[in-house]
């Protein structure tokens, strides 16, 4: 509770960053260089005179963005190949899962660099590319579920009554599935968060003078040595906090969701 508590602060904060950032994140202050945290810069400002408190800000819009979207992307693509593989069978299953060993054994820090330095550092492609590189846990979770409960009796009655292939995945077995998908879904939030900010650090993520956690602390990283410790003190945290908290909420899901983890009042 106390993660979720943490996560819809963030998110508040993120979506009222127009209202909340006390400065403009762009605004370049030559009289207030690499200024420590004080009354009027509570965080102290970068090496360009920003604000270093109103770039955090703007910059949490991007780092929860590129963890919901790219999640999306790689629960959608991992359920529908999952699901595929656990009702389908036989060759469908042997196929698929074997496609999802082959995507296993790259290196995936590796193959999301290779893919950015191709195409190029953005926001979109990012998004994207962290998605169609991280669904081959969610597939195997969506199939191991699906082994089991296409064997159901409900399952054998929709087939009775005639029920198209599609109709039983999407409306029968689907929906009593996805439990395990949630808690991987939200612990792949914290993931993505972290993919992206070190992708931002090492220069191949969010490009300057757009604002997220990772090229905050990659810039604020040169300034350590005179004595600029929140330049990477504070994006360190902000990190750190946010995936301490998607942990704990797919932590908490888990055990809210699985029955033998469940306890007894008495």
């Amino acid at each position: 509770m106390a993660g979720l508590a943490v996560i819809f602060f963030i998110a508040a904060v993120a979506i009222a960053a127009p209202i909340v950032a006390p400065y403009d994140p762009f605004a370049i202050d030559v009289y207030n260089v690499i200024t420590a945290p004080c009354s009027d810069h509570l965080l102290g400002t970068d090496e360009l005179g920003r604000d270093i408190l109103s770039r955090m800000i703007w910059g949490s819009r991007v780092s929860l963005s590129v963890g919901f979207v790219a999640v999306g992307i790689a629960t959608v693509i991992g359920i529908i190949v999952g699901a595929a593989a656990g009702y389908y069978g036989k060759v469908w299953d042997a196929t698929l899962m074997r496609f999802v060993d082959i995507m296993l054994c790259f290196p995936t820090l590796f193959l999301i660099l290779a893919i950015i330095a191709i195409i190029g550092p953005s926001i979109w492609v990012i998004m994207v590319v962290i998605g169609i590189t991280g669904w081959m846990d969610v597939s195997r979770l969506v199939r191991a579920e699906m082994l089991s409960l296409k064997e159901r009796d409900f399952v054998s009655a929709a087939r009775a009554v005639g029920a198209g292939d599609l109709r039983i995945i999407c409306r029968h077995i689907l929906p009593n599935a996805l439990s395990p998908v949630f808690v991987s879904a939200t612990l792949g939030v914290a993931g993505a968060i972290l993919t992206e900010s070190g992708l931002s650090f090492l220069g191949l993520g969010v490009q300057p003078p757009n604002a997220s956690w990772g090229n905050i602390l990659s810039s604020g990283k040169d300034y350590i040595t005179v004595g600029a410790w929140w330049l990477s003190f504070f994006p360190g945290i902000a990190i750190l906090v946010t995936v301490l908290s998607y942990n704990l909420v797919g932590e908490g899901l888990r055990d809210a969701l699985d029955p033998r983890l469940w306890r007894s009042d008495k």
